[in-house]
């Protein structure tokens, strides 16, 4: 602010008019400093502190979500080991002949095997005739519990429900002790009038189980209780925060409630324990098991603030029976936000003193040129905004002008890197995120995989054994009783059948065994051919018209070609299935010169998979086939081969048009071997 230009204002104050001119311009200058200092600071620490917690509460939302995908990993897990232990056939023939010891003692082993807690057989009207884990506790109605209920009606369900301690006690008095917890207070906890709650909170699943025609015998089910079982929020914590610690306090929990009630978590209380039996606050119990919405903000947890995420449980029904919980300690990110408003000030304070400094020495050569400064500024005022300050001469006002330009330029300049900066890194942390999002899914897929083998691995042993005793014994029947024709066509469809089960069998050992590849060089079009060759013969193909557009440029790959051929195999067979042994099939092998992949496409003309179908066809045991030929593990045993290959397969498909089954090979840099 320049004295001269302005003598009205300082007129008002004669002991600023006493004052020196240099005075008057250091003080005109540090006042608009200290103005913008302080408006920039502010406006610039709350952007950052705003990003900061923004940050954090999108990742404490990525982290719900994962969370919520390992819960309900926990719950398909029992779901499947009840299922499959009532589709086989030991459970069936048990219950069927009476049989209770023995069925005990199997599913004592299973329970303990697959870590059920509670593991219990109904007959078909819902009466309890065995529990594995007290045995000798039964006749009671379990017809009422909705999950009974409904696999009475012959389906299979799994949920999360609330067990009476009465239920718990017939199943095990331990049981019942680890539902029994005690309100613990806390600050900011609901009040309840209640000090203690007895039920439990279970991850359970039933099943029927039928006879060999399909009548029902009974019901199955079995589930874990999650009062004071600490697995999923433990591999929640381990999954998305590791071992991190601050301030002696774990950077990251989870947390399943019962209702409002803390009955699973790695929360600790002031002791260092787990924080079992403490209670949200009223907010988030209003809005998450009340209203049934999702809290996604600060929340006091037991004696700490946290950064929180919660969702909603609910049962079968669709009520809500409980909370799962992630958060991260507030803290650092409170005391990062703070040390960027602290360097914030600090920055301004010693521009400020910086300015204060500087200006002292600028001043000096202010006072003789003033005269010229005074007309050129004059007519810049009067309009002439294309007059540039005079910068003829070397003193410090010519450098003044000449950093001022320079300054505004350099400002321009940092700008529009800037804004570069920001677009690339937007960019890069887009990229990334979607990386981590496909690294999930494939080893969410993997880890589905590899559960579901090791159970069908045990089932098809379980199995294999009394069905070769099936098979010879009606073998030895069928040549005793070859001279009465009746018996001989029924022991023919009990050894047909026998046979059917016996290739299911197989299948399921194929899926479980994952044979590390025997790679060789290999001509991918000649293995395609080789394969067309040994199906084209077939009554299936008959009115199949096969187009081959094999490139003759396609290199030599590293490759297994049995486990290869296998795959091409399943996906042509399901192809001529697709086209009901009508349609064209078109096989194309190709690859693009840089692309490290080789690709080779079937395309039918079938009917199409439902856009529903598509997420499920690499599932084992899915299938859509309706004649019982499909066993649902073909595409399960060609994904797992082209994993272990390094390769992917991809599946377009449109109803009523056709699909669309990609193979991408990897090169493995071995375009000049020789092919055997």
């Amino acid at each position: 602010m320049d004295p001269t230009r302005f003598p009205h204002i300082f007129s008002r104050f004669p002991m600023v008019n006493r004052l020196s001119l240099r005075t008057k311009l250091v003080f005109s200058f540090l006042l608009v400093v200290i103005v913008g200092g302080v408006l920039s600071s502010l406006i610039g620490t709350n952007l950052v502190a705003d990003t900061i917690i923004n940050q954090a509460r999108n990742k404490v939302r990525y982290d719900l979500s994962t969370a919520s995908l390992v819960y309900n990993q926990s719950l398909n897990r029992i779901h499947d080991v009840v299922q499959f232990t009532a589709l086989g056939r030991i459970v069936p023939d048990y219950v069927e002949s009476g049989r209770l010891k023995k069925l005990a003692d199997y599913l004592i082993k299973r329970r303990r095997d697959f870590g059920l807690d509670i593991l219990t057989v109904t007959d078909a009207r819902g009466k309890v005739i065995l529990r594995s884990r007290h045995p000798f506790q039964t006749g009671d109605d379990q017809a009422n519990d909705p999950l009974v209920h409904r696999a009475l009606k012959g389906e299979a369900q799994a949920s999360t429900v609330i067990v009476p301690r009465e239920e718990l006690l017939r199943e095990g008095r331990d049981l019942a002790e680890n539902a029994f917890i005690l309100f613990v207070p806390t600050p900011k906890a609901r009040e309840v009038p209640a000090d203690r709650e007895t039920s439990g909170m279970m991850l359970k699943a039933a099943a029927p189980i039928l006879n060999e025609s399909g009548g029902l015998l009974g019901v199955l089910y079995g589930g874990v209780l999650l009062n004071r079982n600490y697995q999923i929020v433990d591999k929640v914590r381990d999954l998305l925060y590791g071992e991190g610690f601050y301030r002696n306090k774990e950077m990251g929990t989870a947390t399943i409630f019962q209702g409002d009630l803390r009955i699973s978590t790695n929360v600790q209380d002031e002791n260092g324990n787990r924080a079992i039996g403490t209670r949200v606050s009223e907010e988030v119990y209003q809005a998450v098991v009340r209203k049934g919405q999702p809290w996604l903000d600060r929340a006091f947890v037991v004696h700490d603030w946290y950064i929180t995420g919660y969702e909603p449980i609910r049962d079968l029904d669709g009520r809500i029976v409980g909370m799962l919980y992630v958060g991260m300690l507030e803290a650092p990110y409170v005391d990062l936000r703070n040390k960027v408003v602290y360097s914030f000030f600090g920055i301004g304070v010693l521009g400020v003193l910086l300015v204060l400094l500087l200006s002292f020495f600028i001043t000096t050569g202010i006072i003789s040129p003033l005269r010229q400064m005074v007309t050129s500024t004059r007519k810049i005022a009067e309009g002439d905004l294309s007059h540039e300050v005079p910068t003829t001469s070397q003193d410090e006002i010519g450098q003044l002008a000449e950093s001022f330009n320079h300054m505004l330029v350099s400002l321009k300049q940092a700008r529009q890197e800037l804004e570069e900066n920001g677009r690339v890194l937007e960019e890069k942390v887009e990229e990334r995120s979607q990386q981590l999002r496909e690294i999930q899914a494939k080893l969410m897929q993997s880890e589905k995989l590899t559960s579901l083998g090791r159970l069908a691995s045990g089932v098809a042993h379980e199995i294999n054994s009394p069905l070769n005793g099936v098979l010879a014994l009606s073998h030895l029947l069928m040549r005793r009783l070859k001279d009465n024709p009746e018996l001989q066509k029924e022991l023919e469809i009990i050894v047909k059948e026998a046979t059917r089960v016996s290739a299911i069998v197989r299948g399921l050992l194929d899926f479980s065994r994952e044979s590390k590849p025997q790679k060789r060089p290999c001509n991918l079009n000649d293995l395609i051919l080789h394969t067309l060759s040994l199906v084209e013969r077939q009554a299936v193909f008959q009115n199949i018209r096969v187009v081959r557009n094999l490139d003759s440029q396609v290199p030599i790959l590293l490759l297994d070609a049995n486990q290869i051929q296998q795959v091409f195999m399943n996906i042509l067979l399901n192809a001529a299935d697709a086209m009901a042994s009508r349609g064209t099939l078109t096989i194309t092998s190709s690859h693009v010169p840089g692309d490290p992949f080789v690709q080779v496409k079937f395309t039918d003309t079938g009917c199409g998979i439902p856009e529903e179908n598509l997420s499920k066809i690499f599932d084992p045991f899915f299938t859509t086939k309706e004649d019982k030929k499909g066993t649902g593990l073909g595409l399960a045993v060609s994904y797992g081969i082209i994993d272990r290959h390094r390769g992917r397969i991809e599946v377009q498909s449109e109803v009523g048009k056709g699909t669309s089954v990609s193979i991408h090979l990897p090169l493995e840099a071995a375009e000049d071997m020789p092919a055997v």
